[in-house]
């Protein structure tokens, strides 16, 4: 975040704790204004976390590639390519034609 994005967020906090505390004026100290006051002061304590808290580099993106699409056709290879492969993973070469 930037300087101006955590101050309006220090900002925001303030209006929303004065809206908590005419909130409380009006229904008193009931345990859901407790509640709302207690969780104005957490973001209040972030939000000064956050301002001290170095600020972390942005993920890379991957650059933008076009794409191109390759169709590998089902029907069965040539023979004649394989003529002299060796089947390394089988058992090595072998010469049954």
């Amino acid at each position: 975040m930037t300087s101006s994005e955590i101050a309006e967020l220090r900002r925001a906090v303030g209006r929303l704790r004065q809206a908590v505390v005419a909130v409380r004026a009006r229904h008193g100290d009931v345990p859901a204004v407790r509640r709302l006051a207690n969780d104005v002061e957490r973001l209040d304590i972030d939000a000064a976390d956050l301002s001290e808290a170095p600020i972390a580099p942005r993920p890379r993106q991957a650059p933008d590639v076009e794409r191109e699409v390759v169709v590998v056709p089902d029907t069965p290879y040539d023979a004649s390519l394989w003529h002299d492969a060796d089947d390394e993973g089988l058992g090595g070469y072998r010469r049954r034609r």
